[in-house]
């Protein structure tokens, strides 16, 4: 008798689903509530605006605050 075959070592399709699912669900969160994602901004400043310095959080949630608070426009481009 052959010996049984090892299955791979991945993850079950519902565990990724679930994890989708709550990053999914955490993204629209912050979207909904207009909390900035730091992440996102640095990953769209190193694309597409290379010559600018990289803020610290501290700077860019505060500048976040003022354009949304202050009706000082929010986006670049």
């Amino acid at each position: 008798m052959k010996p049984a075959r090892a299955l791979p070592d991945t993850a079950p399709p519902e565990r990724d689903l679930r994890a989708l699912w709550r990053r999914a669900v955490s993204a629209g969160r912050r979207i909904f509530f207009s909390i900035p994602d730091y992440d996102a901004y640095i990953a769209h400043l190193r694309a597409h605006h290379p010559e600018r310095a990289v803020p610290s959080y501290e700077q860019f949630f505060s500048e976040r605050q003022a354009a949304r608070y202050k009706g000082g426009g929010g986006r670049c481009c």
